[in-house]
């Protein structure tokens, strides 16, 4: 079983989408029984609370539901996942200094480094934007969450 994190600042846009993205592209390559996925924030601004409204929105727009309810990044969660992805170097850095061990860091990596079209390795932070900051979002995390399944499968 291969065990997936995605995280983000406050685990209710970036990382929550890229759970539920992920989860959809593992489904529909039937694989669901090979992967345990999950999303946390870096900090505790947000916990128990469902995504951002806005972020539901898209999400289901594109026919993506998502109930995750937000949850904060622990050191155990380095021993716990075998993938850990952050949206930005922020974030990345957050979750570093919570590493028990040195040898575990390799197992993070930023989210878009598996974004085919990537122009920037952050995945930006829509929380203070509009729509279309949503919509440009949503289609990062799409391409990246895609290439990454077919990174681990290949």
């Amino acid at each position: 079983m291969k065990k997936v994190l995605f995280v983000c600042l406050g685990n209710i846009c970036r990382s929550p989408l890229a759970e539920g993205l992920f989860t959809q592209h593992v489904q529909l390559q039937e694989l669901t029984d090979q992967f345990e996925i999950d999303s946390a924030g870096t900090n505790s601004y947000h916990m128990g609370e469902l995504a951002d409204q806005r972020t539901r929105a898209n999400a289901a727009s594109h026919g993506l539901g998502l109930t995750h309810r937000a949850r904060t990044f622990k050191a155990q969660d380095w021993q716990e996942f075998d993938l850990i992805l952050a949206m930005d170097e922020n974030n990345l850095e957050n979750i570093k200094r919570l590493c028990p061990n040195p040898e575990l860091l390799t197992k993070a990596k930023l989210m878009r480094e598996y974004d085919p079209q990537a122009d920037s390795l952050e995945v930006p932070d829509p929380y203070y934007g509009t729509e279309k900051d949503f919509e440009e979002v949503y289609q990062i995390l799409h391409r990246s969450t895609a290439a990454l399944l077919a990174s681990i499968i290949s």
